[in-house]
């Protein structure tokens, strides 16, 4: 008998296997719209069937996002934990889908692995599940891929896609906002899937099992990326569009500093109050622990702002309102300013 594939490191029956109950798990987040073909080739999505279009459309506009997690895997890794960075991938990309107005529709996902064990297979897929459940969209379909020329045995990589629809008049594009306006954020969890390769250099060797607050340190560092697919969209079903909401950011890598200005209008700043929010405890010990300077901080970490919503000042009460009665502890953090795309800090008071 010749040279077998399971010999080369890929064993095709133990990760079909895998498979099997991975389209079963799938079904969970299946919505009206997803046309069933398991092991097809491609994932199927009729736009007609969605419950999305309840209300047709005038004009729509399909938005796509791509992302990964990160080097956080690493830290799942070390931990033996990966029921938590599935929720981290969809995170990645449904909060910046929504950022255009769009709801989610489908996700995909893509695993590559060392070793396609099955109990971590479904374990990584378990997470993607519940961040597809959170983030109101259908996991569609995707790839895992085995390769040991690649990967060591335990180590993996994951990258997630999703789709989404907006209606081209009801589109978030920052072109409204103008000086005065005010400046919403929604709290993150915590680090969310941002600047991990700094994370890690700061806490190097240490004994992730070390008690922090109610929990762990490693498990601090495992908490998922909070999704806001529901309050956002919850939100501009109730409130106009451009008019009184009118620029919403996603607070991933590069901070508050380098994502706020991505949906300014060249002639607008944004000044920010300090200490207008809650700053969670990791940051600090972070900041402490590896000597990192505070524009460093916030030049690469969230600092407890997961989302931040650009509002006419007419409805910012209403808004801040709404969200409180959905469970969001929202706060007015600045206003927009006259200046070109920047984010300035001032002292409360």
């Amino acid at each position: 008998m010749g040279t077998t594939y399971a010999e080369a490191g890929v064993d095709q029956d133990r990760k079909d296997s895998a498979i099997d109950v991975m389209l079963r798990m799938m079904r969970k987040t299946y919505d009206p719209g997803v046309m069933e073909i398991p092991w097809g080739f491609a994932g199927l999505y009729s736009l007609k069937s969605s419950p999305l279009f309840d209300r047709p459309m005038k004009d729509p506009v399909l938005v796509a996002c791509a992302d990964g997690v990160g080097t956080k895997v690493k830290i799942a890794q070390q931990m033996d934990i990966y029921d938590t960075v599935g929720i981290d991938l969809v995170a990645m990309c449904v909060n910046d889908l929504v950022c255009t107005g769009g709801k989610p529709l489908f996700f995909l996902d893509y695993m590559g692995l060392g070793d396609a064990d099955p109990e971590r297979v479904l374990s990584l897929v378990k997470g993607v599940i519940e961040g597809c459940k959170q983030g109101q969209c259908a996991l569609l379909g995707g790839e895992t891929a085995e390769m040991p020329g690649v990967y060591k045995p335990k180590d993996y990589d994951l990258a997630g896609f999703a789709v989404g629809i907006v209606d081209k008049s009801k589109l978030l594009d920052g072109k409204t906002v103008k000086p005065g306006d005010d400046v919403i954020a929604l709290p993150s969890s915590g680090i969310h899937s941002n600047g991990y390769s700094l994370v890690r250099k700061i806490i190097g060797k240490r004994d992730l099992s070390v008690p922090f607050g109610r929990t762990t340190l490693g498990k601090e560092l495992l908490k998922p990326t909070r999704i806001y697919v529901k309050p956002i969209n919850d939100l501009l079903r109730q409130y106009k569009v451009k008019r009184a909401v009118k620029a919403i950011a996603n607070i991933t890598g590069g901070g508050t500093v380098e994502n706020i200005p991505r949906v300014l209008p060249e002639n607008c700043s944004v000044e920010i109050e300090e200490g207008s929010w809650a700053i969670p405890p990791i940051f600090s010990y972070l900041q402490k622990e590896g000597g990192v300077s505070q524009k460093e901080m916030y030049r690469v970490f969230n600092m407890g702002i997961g989302m931040v919503l650009i509002t006419a000042p007419y409805y910012t009460k209403a808004i801040l309102a709404t969200l409180k009665k959905s469970g969001e502890r929202a706060r007015l953090i600045g206003k927009v300013i006259s200046g070109s795309q920047e984010v300035l800090f001032r002292k409360k008071g």
